[in-house]
């Protein structure tokens, strides 16, 4: 790994960590730190972009409160629905309702 992306994977986990909307913050914070790492480019492309959608939309397709737009329907996508109920339980965060 280079020191160029050493520096896009910290560029990246800290705007997941603060985006402004603490529930988004509270998913993507935690996703980024366990699995940027291990991303390709493309999935860090994706990622990157991802980052840039509004707050409010973004956290409607993680909880499906809105349906995902079909460019964000990915795998990824589909990781971080189902991490937001693991981040959640570490939280002890109730996941009823």
């Amino acid at each position: 790994m280079t020191d160029m992306d050493d520096a896009r994977l910290k560029k990246l986990r800290f705007r997941a960590w603060r985006r402004g909307f603490r529930e988004a913050d509270l998913i993507l914070g935690p996703f980024a730190d366990k699995h940027v790492s291990s991303f390709s480019a493309e999935e860090l492309d994706w990622f990157e972009a991802m980052l840039e959608v509004p707050d409010h939309d973004l956290y409607g397709w993680i909880v499906g409160s809105a349906p995902t737009p079909v460019l964000f329907d990915t795998e990824i996508m589909n990781r971080i629905k189902q991490f937001r109920f693991e981040a959640h339980e570490v939280r002890g965060v109730d996941r009823g309702g």
